[in-house]
């Protein structure tokens, strides 16, 4: 018998439209594997979600939800509850990976190069006391570069006025860091290459990752060798210090003469065309492959 295996997507972050297109890309190759799937849009209603996903009877559950109460533990938190494997990683890892300023506490204690950052008040901001130009305003715990902004001494438009955030009291400011913008797919404990991004946005904004012709993904890197393998190296160390299980995708900062890493995805885009499958894809691992190999190695920590 098939192994039945429920997707999780849509859900209702800032980021749904993003996991509508990886969970049902996901599951059209899960299909292709010869899995028994079930797409599950999943409603902020909890008894009721938990309901919809018993009804489907999963052996594994494919976790394609993106943002808030997707990737910071949440629903790892459910499932594990509910002693489900589920792929991806667990609950502590995907909250503390979410959370930019304990990943970056993380990334420092392993000696991993962050850019210099403080957490300050939206008055500070507004006040432009925080941090001198340039410098870029990030939520706390938002992905797919949502409400990012870079204040430069070329444009005096602020992230917000006093009362349009709806991201919480507090904001990261960190300084800008010029240069080149790499990304690394791990897989388990092994780096899939180096891709490098080019947008003429400002910066790899959210309409330069999901608009058509937004960005370009140039795979392998071409970077010096030894940037490469730093980038590699940095990002496996970056998994493993946050405790990432299966796949995640680290961005990287390179203004050429150090690295320096912004964040950890523990939930990357999984479209065949996304970053990571990109780079599988590349190292020979095609995507229905790459979505077995996650379904295959899932588990929960009930």
């Amino acid at each position: 018998m098939s192994k039945r295996v429920t997707v999780l997507m849509g859900g209702f972050s800032t980021e749904r439209a993003v996991s509508l297109n990886s969970g049902a890309a996901a599951g059209e190759a899960l299909r292709q594997a010869g899995y028994a799937v079930t797409l599950l849009d999943v409603d902020r209603d909890v008894a009721a979600f938990i309901a919809a996903l018993t009804q489907t009877r999963p052996d594994v559950v494919f976790n394609a939800l993106h943002g808030r109460f997707g990737e910071d533990g949440a629903i790892q938190g459910i499932l594990d509850i509910m002693a489900l494997p589920y792929t991806h990683s667990g609950r502590l890892a995907s909250a503390i990976a979410m959370d930019k300023p304990s990943a970056k506490l993380v990334f420092e204690r392993f000696a991993i190069p962050v850019a210099p950052h403080i957490i300050a008040d939206r008055a500070s901001v507004l006040a432009e006391t925080a941090m001198a130009r340039p410098y870029v305003v990030k939520p706390l715990d938002e992905g797919s570069s949502v409400g990012v902004t870079i204040v430069t001494d070329e444009t005096n438009d602020l992230p917000f006025s006093r009362d349009d955030w709806p991201y919480g009291r507090q904001v990261m400011v960190e300084r800008f860091i010029p240069g080149r913008e790499l990304t690394v797919g791990v897989l388990g404990d092994k780096a899939l290459g180096v891709t490098e991004i080019v947008t003429d946005h400002r910066f790899y904004d959210y309409d330069a990752k999901y608009a058509q012709g937004g960005s370009r993904h140039i795979v392998p890197a071409p970077v010096p060798p030894e940037v490469f393998a730093r980038a590699q190296e940095l990002s496996v160390l970056a998994h493993q210090a946050l405790g990432c299980r299966g796949v995640s995708r680290a961005d990287l900062r390179f203004d050429g003469e150090t690295l320096y890493m912004l964040e950890v995805n523990t939930q990357p885009g999984m479209t065949d065309t996304s970053l990571v499958p990109e780079q599988a894809l590349h190292a020979g691992i095609s995507f229905p492959d790459l979505v077995t190999w996650l379904v295959e190695t899932a588990q929960c920590d009930a």
